[in-house]
């Protein structure tokens, strides 16, 4: 009877979830693929995936396959030429209202998204990235909440730059 009580007690403890950590609202963050490129990130937990300033998007055929080649549009990229497989295509509504100036309504953009492997700290994950020119935003590589769960992360808008420089 006691060892049955015990099992008992031992399943009504609380599942003890690991804590997040806890990054700043800006950070740097590391692209092994991308030549080791450490760019500045923001991470927001109001959009849903990651966005990496790119340029000279252009999708095409490998084998049957998907793919796009792109070049950073970072004020520091060499001009190097990429070439990633696209996991999908994503739909990205406008802040804007959903009509134009005339009324019309607007398309989502269709972005091309990838696999890229991100180095935050000393933790190293796979997470989707779509591509955009975000070359007139101060940041450009946005973490969105989606690469946020995978780093199992926590933002204190307070703070800035708490990881460090990347170490994977």
């Amino acid at each position: 009877m006691k060892a049955l009580f015990a099992l008992l007690s031992l399943l009504a403890l609380p599942v003890m979830a690991a804590e997040p950590t806890l990054y700043g609202r800006y950070e740097y963050i590391s692209l092994p693929e991308i030549g080791g490129e450490t760019l500045k990130a923001k991470m927001d937990t109001g959009a849903l995936t990651a966005s990496l300033s790119a340029k000279d998007i252009e999708r095409f055929t490998r084998d049957g396959e998907d793919w796009v080649r792109f070049r950073l549009a970072t004020k520091d990229a060499d001009g190097k030429v990429y070439e990633h497989k696209v996991a999908r295509i994503s739909k990205i509504k406008s802040r804007a209202d959903e009509e134009d100036e005339e009324g019309d309504s607007v398309e989502a953009a269709r972005r091309p998204v990838v696999d890229l492997e991100l180095c935050l700290g000393g933790e190293k994950r796979t997470v989707e990235v779509n591509l955009t020119d975000r070359s007139s935003f101060n940041y450009p590589l946005l973490i969105g909440a989606k690469a946020l769960r995978e780093f199992k992360a926590a933002v204190n808008p307070a703070r800035r730059f708490t990881a460090g420089k990347p170490d994977c």
